[in-house]
């Protein structure tokens, strides 16, 4: 059990990778505080990790608002009585070149993708301080490191979580607190699905993604918990301030 008796926050808990992220935890025996947008889908996640024997409470939460990050902060404390995990996993994407991106979408994507990494390190950091340390696993993606088509504003505040997640961790990795990222590349995430759908050719959409890939497939959701997990255990307690890639081989080439 390399999360017992600890407690993880986990943002965008309601489906995909932060949905496995809660019941994996919850399986190595952290308690979960399960947030996401979408309260139906966070009870649905909250109710799949009781079912398994973990321990699991939901939460409605809009990452982009100071004041309801700061509430699921607290929540977690006044539930569980420590913070030793957030991951700050929520996000959107965007399917538009620098031309065609409008004012607005720059706007969403970039308060969805960056500043609620920034609100959920702003009010986990003071805890994690009180108790003696803590872990921070952030979610960005290999569209931080590379040019990808049609992809502007999604690149730019995937490349911006890394840069936050370097300077978080150096900040304070003197008093205990590990910060680090995952990089994956494309995974069959719920998101993926809706973009498929909305495509001319959904099976030549999906052939093309999983073309980028040297592996010859998509990544899973549980792979890339898993990795989550490692970054969030005592097995990584020498790793901070690092993106891990999970990318079937895609920027190797």
């Amino acid at each position: 059990m390399k999360l017992q008796d600890r407690v993880a926050v986990i943002t965008g808990a309601g489906s995909g990778i932060g949905q496995a992220m809660a019941l994996l935890f919850a399986r190595e025996g952290a308690r979960v505080l399960a947030a996401d947008v979408n309260g139906g889908a966070a009870e649905e996640t909250a109710q799949q990790v009781t079912a398994a024997g973990g321990t699991c409470q939901a939460m409605t939460v809009d990452v982009i608002q100071p004041d309801q990050v700061k509430a699921m902060i607290e929540r977690g404390q006044s539930l569980y009585g420590r913070i030793d995990i957030l991951c700050n996993n929520a996000g959107i994407g965007s399917t538009t070149d620098v031309v065609g991106c409008e004012p607005d979408e720059w706007d969403r994507v970039m308060t969805v993708n960056v500043k609620s990494v920034y609100l959920g390190c702003k009010y986990v950091v003071p805890h994690m301080l009180s108790q003696g340390g803590g872990v921070i696993v952030n979610t960005a993606s290999v569209a931080g490191m590379v040019g990808i088509v049609k992809r502007a504003v999604y690149c730019a505040s995937k490349g911006a979580v890394i840069a936050l997640t370097r300077q978080v961790a150096v900040e304070y990795v003197e008093q205990g607190i590990r910060v680090n990222c995952l990089c994956p590349g494309t995974v069959d995430s719920p998101w993926v699905g809706r973009l498929l759908a909305e495509t001319d050719d959904p099976v030549a959409a999906r052939q093309g993604l999983v073309a980028r890939q040297p592996i010859g497939r998509l990544g899973t959701p549980e792979e890339i918990a898993a990795a989550a997990l490692y970054l969030a255990s005592d097995d990584a307690s020498f790793i901070t301030g690092t993106g891990l890639v999970l990318d079937g081989g895609w920027t190797a080439r």
